[in-house]
């Protein structure tokens, strides 16, 4: 498929911010709306997803001398990196069959009396299934802490992810539905929790450095997230590490250390604000689009879609779909990757697989097969407004040639 002239469909549908969302009058008790948003009795900001895992993680040391964190083996590698920052050991658990929710026998066996938490993950705005995660945690005394990263606004049972388990955490990075220019929103269960994860939350220093450097970013993101500046400022970028053969550096894999820890302005709270209050709106339009292309998905033969199950309410970011073979998965990113019309990879790799967290990870640790096939078969189509029904139609019809060869 042909580079889309000069336009470039964000691989995650995010909210647009707009000139006045930058502007006054300010208000700024961001936590206060987005609690307000979830429909939870409150909630604390922190200047990452990644930062609001940290100080989960410090809080469950705090009441507990355990050491071991247990997470799945396909997810996004912050989270190693988080638990390594708080000096604590990662332990993998391999995925269920053809899916992103962690298997019960593998966590059975992954979790001991050394089991601080286990840390499912919730991805591309699908909700897990946490039964069986809760009760095998609990049978040890382990915490559970829901990675909602990608599933701001998701319900379970008309309740936000987040408060099954223990505690749960949201990102507001650049194109994650609200965007901060990087942000994060924790939420816990009962309010000894809250006030345990607030604690450490109080301890976070401001950097007047960083903020102004996010400030310089979210300024950015108002401007250029738009089909046509995209075209510059993610996809050159991103082709360029297509043709260097970097598919790690082209899905934004490549983290580095130390993860910043510092306080979230006043603006940029006042401009989450500001975008907070469209964001219901906008979530109903992407699940009414959803709706719409979600039979065209489903109708590929040997291609798994996910979807929501009774009782959930996801948000719509993009589809993520597993393709019956790795070939056939290289085969349409080929084609498509590089077309600028949203599709991409959500991870790159099992957790194993990335050089620079094999250090941190056990040898006895690296045997996750369905994580790995997880990662070998994984695509993304961007659910973007921008996306309009013909190149989403071409997407399906490359998808379909790709099955049929």
């Amino acid at each position: 498929m042909q580079a889309d002239g000069l336009r470039e469909i964000p691989p995650t549908a995010g909210l647009p911010l707009r000139l006045r969302d930058l502007l006054p009058p300010w208000q700024s008790d961001f936590a206060q709306q987005a609690a307000k948003f979830l429909r939870v009795d409150a909630a604390g900001l922190e200047c990452s997803g990644t930062a609001c895992l940290i100080v989960i993680l410090r809080a469950l040391q705090e009441l507990s001398g355990r050491r071991t964190v247990v997470v799945p083996a396909y997810t996004c590698p912050l989270v190693a990196l988080a638990i390594a920052h708080c000096g604590l050991q990662l332990r993998l658990c391999d995925l269920a069959l053809d899916s992103f929710e962690l298997d019960p026998a593998a966590l059975a066996a992954a979790c001991d009396d050394d089991t601080l938490a286990v840390i499912p993950t919730h991805l591309a705005g699908r909700v897990a299934d946490l039964s069986e995660v809760l009760t095998i945690a609990h049978r040890h005394n382990a915490f559970v802490i829901e990675d909602a990263a990608q599933c701001f606004g998701a319900r379970r049972d008309n309740a936000s992810v987040g408060l099954q388990g223990d505690a749960g955490f949201f990102s507001f990075a650049a194109g994650k539905g609200l965007s901060l220019y990087e942000g994060g929103l924790w939420i816990a269960r009962t309010p000894e929790m809250r006030k345990a994860i607030a604690r450490v939350s109080a301890s976070v220093p401001a950097s007047f450095a960083m903020e102004i450097y996010r400030c310089l970013q979210l300024a950015g993101y108002t401007a250029f997230y738009r089909p046509l500046p995209l075209r510059f400022v993610y996809g050159m970028p991103l082709r360029r590490a297509l043709r260097r053969r970097d598919p790690v550096t082209a899905a934004g894999d490549d983290f580095s250390t130390p993860i910043p820890l510092h306080r979230v302005g006043a603006w940029r709270r006042a401009v989450g604000n500001r975008a907070l209050r469209r964001l219901t709106d906008f979530q109903i339009a992407l699940a009414a689009q959803a709706s719409e292309r979600l039979p065209s998905l489903t109708r590929l033969p040997g291609v798994k879609v996910f979807t929501d199950t009774p009782g959930v309410q996801g948000v719509w970011p993009l589809f993520l779909i597993l393709m019956p073979t790795r070939a056939m998965r290289d085969a349409a990113l080929d084609r498509l990757w590089g077309a600028g019309v949203g599709v991409t990879r959500m991870f790159i790799h099992a957790l194993p697989d990335y050089a620079y967290l094999r250090s941190r990870i056990s040898p006895a640790d690296v045997y996750v097969p369905n994580a790995h096939d997880f990662a070998a078969r994984a695509m993304t189509i961007s659910n973007s407004l921008w996306l309009d029904d013909q190149r989403f139609a071409r997407i399906v019809q490359i998808l379909e040639e790709t099955i049929s060869r």
